[in-house]
């Protein structure tokens, strides 16, 4: 059993598809055929099953998969353990971020955590706080960080950085407060089920005693910045982190207006798995995080 073919193996049930496959491992997808074909002669079984355009594992490469990846991620962990001895980091880590931190403010931290470590390839997967909590889980990404804690047994959540969500309105709105009694009939767009935001939003909307079926909400939008543009078009009023329209209150193109008892802190969290070794790459990463100061 060859290690080059584990790691074929692992990258085509990952992606589902031989040719996204051969892509990721710079191969050609005959070539990538061929070791697939070899490894079953090998092994004496079939793996995978085309089925239509989706390729999957079969029963015995089901097996074979939960051995495989953790055979695969151990190779890696000992060579960047071996390039943390001599003195070089290096390698791929894989982070997912949730719609906030990963769009406005990992990727300047990724950078900065580059200029340390110039030889690493960090893989940044954005995705709502379940989304990352899952692929953090599956072990698709190393660390993720979310807009809301998650509860399950197997995640270990890090406070990080603080932030605040305010009520932003177009420009066209002359007001700059609202009554939670008006709050209740201004037309409002809200994130979709999944984000963090929108888990932290229902909750305090809860809290100050207005029920999310009083509310008037005109559309769910998946992408902040989408949200953004709706609120920009005069579509309607939203809640969104301050972090994300700083830009947009500083030039002047949305306006923030302060809602009766609606006052929103909330944590970013670190999210690691519980159970996973982390990889020196992924420990190295969390160490640099959680240096941050605070106000960041």
């Amino acid at each position: 059993m060859e290690l080059r073919h584990l790691e074929i193996f692992c990258e085509i049930v990952e992606r589902k598809s031989f040719s996204k496959a051969a892509d990721a491992l710079f191969l050609t997808q005959p070539t990538l055929s061929s070791h697939i074909k070899a490894f079953e002669n090998t092994l004496h079984t079939k793996l995978l099953d085309r089925l239509g355009r989706e390729v999957i594992p079969t029963r015995a490469g089901s097996i074979l998969y939960h051995y495989a990846k953790e055979i695969v991620r151990l190779k890696k962990e000992a060579k960047q353990a071996l390039d943390q001895f001599t003195g070089k980091m290096t390698g791929n880590l894989e982070v997912g971020g949730s719609t906030i931190p990963g769009v406005y403010i990992l990727p300047s931290l990724i950078g900065e955590f580059k200029k340390i470590c110039p030889d690493i390839i960090v893989t940044l997967r954005i995705g709502d706080t379940k989304e990352i909590a899952t692929m953090v889980l599956e072990g698709k990404a190393e660390i993720g960080v979310v807009g809301a804690k998650i509860e399950d047994t197997h995640i270990e959540n890090s406070e990080f950085l603080k932030d605040s969500l305010i009520l932003v309105a177009p420009l066209s709105y002359h007001q700059t407060t609202i009554s939670k009694k008006d709050l209740k009939g201004v037309p409002l767009i809200f994130r979709e089920k999944g984000s963090g935001s929108r888990t932290v939003l229902e909750k305090t909307i809860k809290d100050i005693g207005i029920e999310i079926d009083d509310l008037n909400i005109v559309a769910e939008i998946g992408s902040t910045e989408a949200v953004k543009q709706a609120v920009r078009s005069g579509i309607g009023f939203s809640v969104l982190s301050r972090r994300s329209v700083q830009d947009e209150l500083a030039h002047k193109t949305l306006k923030e207006v302060k809602a009766e008892g609606l006052s929103i802190v909330r944590s970013f969290y670190i999210i690691t798995h519980k159970l996973r070794v982390k990889s020196p790459l992924c420990k190295a990463f969390l160490e640099f995080l959680q240096k941050r100061p605070q106000s960041k």
